[in-house]
């Protein structure tokens, strides 16, 4: 079978490893990618959504993204344990009306023994943001290595 290293239990740093891994996957916002570290059964909440398997989560991503316009997300590591990790995120964007939020939330994830992840529990808030309020700069795509996380942002 298929693996998608890093593989639990996880350390602190392999948790961090997955952690970043999942970050880079969704700043691609690319549905068709990000779908591929879930197994196929995978069961999720989201907000008041519950998705289940990957074709489900395919579709709410490809939502999610046409509404959530100039997505930048940072993810942060904040525990983990066995074949478990908890996250913490925020991330910018703005809608068709061109009000930007930054939405706030925790992640929790649990992981097959072939390191897919095969449950996603997030509990999410937005908060609306004048532009020049943002903090997340970078060009679409992945986060540059050299840019304040969570923490260091205050956030």
């Amino acid at each position: 079978m298929e693996q998608k290293p890093p593989l639990p239990p996880f350390t602190m740093e392999t948790a961090s490893q997955k952690v970043r891994m999942a970050e880079d996957a969704w700043n691609s916002r690319d549905p068709d990618r990000v779908v591929l570290v879930y197994t196929e059964d995978t069961r999720w909440r989201n907000r008041a959504e519950f998705p289940v398997g990957r074709e489900e989560v395919r579709q709410f991503l490809q939502r999610k993204w046409a509404r959530e316009l100039d997505y930048r997300l940072i993810k942060e590591l904040w525990a983990w344990r066995d074949n478990r990790i908890a996250v913490r995120f925020a991330y910018e964007w703005h809608d068709d009306s061109g009000q930007w939020f930054r939405a706030y939330g925790n992640e929790n994830w649990e992981f097959n023994a072939h390191g897919f992840m095969q449950r996603r529990i997030a509990s999410i808030n937005d908060l609306p943001i004048k532009a020049e309020e943002r903090k997340f700069h970078w060009p679409l795509g992945r986060r540059p290595d050299d840019h304040p996380g969570l923490s260091d942002l205050g956030l």
